[in-house]
């Protein structure tokens, strides 16, 4: 519930982009401006660093509905879920600083979608998360990219993930929910 209301803006906003014609290919680049605000930051009086990976939320949802992937995935049944994310910070943001957060695809392979969210000040990047995504079906199952490519048509310039982004989604996967995963310490 902690950036309800800020989500609920954003997608209202995304959609009325959609509605003046302001869509976004697949591989394009979302931004949107916010502002640092006294519910985001800790004790030590900047950004939570928590709080980034909900605000870069912010970002994909903007991403999702200008791609009309929201559209497609409402009208065929589908969720995404994030499998894994790896954050790095550079900059802290302060209490009412306005900055952007940059969102765009990546690529994929052949398990998930791979996302960059970036915290921008002055084009000069304070945080950057990537984030490995999954699209489901509610009725069970992954949806393959062929019918998400399908249903919202296919980047032309969407690159293959790079070398590192695969040894990190192995690296970091657990096991699949039908296998115990056991919560043992060393």
């Amino acid at each position: 519930m902690n950036v309800i209301w800020r989500t609920i803006l954003v997608h209202l906003q995304a959609r009325l982009r959609v509605r003046r014609g302001r869509t976004l290919p697949l591989d394009g680049i979302s931004r949107l401006r916010l502002t640092t605000l006294p519910t985001d930051i800790d004790i030590l009086r900047h950004m939570n660093n928590g709080r980034y990976l909900s605000l870069f939320d912010l970002g994909r949802w903007d991403l999702l509905v200008r791609t009309r992937l929201w559209d497609a995935m409402r009208s065929e049944g589908w969720y995404a879920v994030v499998a894994a994310e790896t954050v790095a910070f550079r900059r802290s943001l302060q209490l009412w600083q306005r900055f952007d957060v940059e969102s765009r695809m990546l690529g994929h392979d052949d398990r998930a979608f791979y996302l960059e969210h970036r915290a921008v000040v002055d084009g000069e990047i304070y945080a950057r998360v990537v984030v490995r995504a999954r699209i489901l079906r509610r009725t069970g199952g992954t949806v393959p990219h062929d019918e998400v490519f399908a249903a919202t048509g296919r980047p032309g310039t969407m690159p293959d993930v790079e070398p590192w982004m695969r040894d990190w989604a192995k690296a970091s996967r657990l096991p699949s929910t039908r296998r115990p995963a056991p919560s043992v310490w060393d």
